[in-house]
């Protein structure tokens, strides 16, 4: 996509959701990192279902101490790596309590050292919060930036890095937002429906898919 294509992408997509925000439900900056640490290899929906009765008993790292790992797992069971989701949860927690006066850290040098905090939570975290300029690029992302042309690359860094460089004012706060939702309900990895898609134009992908299916 040549500067003014990815302007045009991205200004269609703010035209069409002007205030993109995750979908996971949290109440605060604690409660957003155990959200989005849960949320590896799972589905934000499945993740908030759980969290919700989770979140109106902690809010804060030292009541999910006093809950501890047990306790947290049984309200985590349903999704998916619960066992070692629940050890990280207790871990960070404990860091949190122990390092940082339970108080979640604004720069992603301090979030990677918490225990199931990686580059992608971080930048969620930071993006979410504290409203930083990160690219989180997750499974979506990294789908829509290779196939549509928009930022290529054959690892997760190497397409946050090109969404670093190419992502234009006014649309790099929401950039990534834009482009989960874009992946998990246009954009899908089996049958993208192009035949509804407002940036299908600006699109490099050579296999779209542009009549829509019988019985959609």
């Amino acid at each position: 996509m040549t500067k003014d294509q990815i302007f045009e992408f991205f200004r269609r997509l703010a035209e069409d959701n002007p205030s993109p925000e995750t979908e996971l439900e949290y109440g605060n900056a604690y409660q957003l990192v155990v959200a989005v640490a849960l949320s590896a290899q799972a589905t934000d929906v499945g993740v908030n279902k759980a969290t919700r009765a989770l979140f109106r008993v902690v809010e804060m790292p030292e009541q999910m101490l006093e809950l501890g790992e047990e306790g947290l797992k049984e309200h985590i069971k349903t999704i998916g790596l619960f066992n070692s989701k629940a050890k990280n949860v207790i871990a960070l927690s404990q860091l949190l309590v122990d390092e940082y006066g339970s108080v979640v850290p604004d720069t992603r040098e301090d979030l990677v050292r918490l225990p199931g905090v990686g580059r992608k939570t971080a930048n969620v975290v930071l993006n979410c919060w504290f409203g930083q300029e990160t690219f989180a690029v997750d499974t979506h992302i990294f789908r829509v930036g290779n196939r549509t042309g928009l930022a290529k690359g054959k690892t997760p860094e190497q397409v946050e890095a090109k969404l670093e460089k190419r992502v234009p004012q006014p649309f790099r706060l929401g950039a990534h937002h834009w482009l989960i939702l874009h992946g998990r309900y246009l954009c899908k990895a089996r049958t993208p429906e192009c035949w509804r898609c407002k940036v299908v134009d600006l699109c490099s992908y050579r296999k779209k898919v542009l009549e829509t299916p019988k019985g959609r």
